[in-house]
C-alpha cells in the first residue's frame, strides 16, 4: 500500500469516527406528550410506484380498522394523483395512550411490516397538538391538500399568529369544506396544514384570495424551507 493510500484509508477511517460520534451524541427525539388530546398523527407513505393498487387496498384496511378502534377520532387516507405510491393517513386520536394501544395490537404491526415491503421510504409519523381546527366530524370533499409549514425558530410566535388567521379566514371562505392546522409536537416551528375544498375550482380562486396572498408574504420572511402544499384525492 502507498503513502497516499494509507493516507486515504486514515481519513476514510476518521470521517467514518466522526460521523459515529455524531450521531451517538445526537439527542432523541422528545417524547410525544402524554397530555396531548387529541393527538394528530399525519404519516406520510411513498411506495414503489409499482405497488400503488397493493399499496392502496393495505391502507383502505388498515384506515378501516383504526376507525373502528377505541380512541380513534378519525382516520382518512389521501393519494396523489400524479406520483403514483405517495399517500397521506391523516388520523385523530384521543391521547397518546390510545395511539400506542393501538400500534401495539398484532393487527397494526402486522400492517406496518406489509407495508415496509412495499417502500420506497420508511413511514413518516408525526405528531401534532391543535392549533386551527374546525369540527372532527367527516367532511367529503374532491380537493385534498396536505401543507408542511416549516420557519425558523425565533419566527415560530409569529408564524402561530399567521397561521391562525389563514384558518379563520379560510373557513370562512366559499367552497371550503375542512381547514386545520396542527403543530408538531417535537418540533413546535413545524406545522401541518389539512384542507378539503368542495372543487379545484374553489382552491384556485382561493389561492389568489388576498388573505392567502397576505398570508404567504408574511411566511416569506419567516420561512426555515419551502412551502411544501401538496394537493391529493381521498382515497375511498
Amino acid at each position: 500500500m502507498t503513502p497516499v493510500d494509507k493516507a486515504a484509508l486514515v481519513a476514510s477511517a476518521l470521517l467514518s469516527f466522526s460521523a459515529m460520534n455524531a450521531a451517538a451524541q445526537a439527542p432523541a427525539p422528545p417524547a410525544v406528550p402524554a397530555d396531548v388530546t387529541p393527538l394528530y398523527v399525519v404519516t406520510y407513505v411513498e411506495t414503489k410506484p409499482t405497488a400503488r393498487d397493493e399499496t392502496a387496498a393495505l391502507l383502505k384496511s388498515y384506515r378501516d380498522a383504526s376507525r373502528a378502534t377505541p380512541g380513534n377520532l378519525r382516520s382518512v387516507v389521501v393519494q396523489r394523483p400524479r406520483r403514483p405510491g405517495q399517500f397521506v393517513v391523516v388520523a385523530a386520536w384521543k391521547d397518546k395512550a390510545a395511539w400506542d394501544a393501538h400500534m401495539a395490537v398484532p393487527a397494526t404491526k402486522e400492517f406496518r411490516e406489509k407495508l415496509a415491503s412495499l417502500r420506497n421510504a420508511p413511514a413518516d409519523d408525526r405528531f401534532h397538538n391543535s392549533l386551527s381546527v374546525g369540527p372532527m366530524e367527516a367532511a367529503p370533499g374532491t380537493v385534498y391538500g396536505v401543507t408542511h409549514v416549516d420557519v425558523i425558530p425565533p419566527q415560530k410566535d409569529n408564524a402561530i399568529g399567521a397561521l391562525k388567521a389563514l384558518g379563520d379566514a379560510n373557513r370562512a371562505a366559499g367552497g371550503n369544506v375542512r381547514f386545520e392546522i396542527v403543530q408538531q409536537t417535537n418540533r413546535p416551528n413545524h406545522f401541518t396544514v389539512f384542507e378539503i375544498w368542495r372543487s379545484r375550482e374553489a382552491f384556485d380562486a382561493n389561492t389568489m384570495s388576498a388573505h392567502q396572498r397576505e398570508f404567504r408574504d408574511k411566511l416569506a420572511g419567516m420561512a426555515g424551507a419551502l412551502y411544501d402544499e401538496r394537493l391529493y384525492e381521498i382515497l375511498n
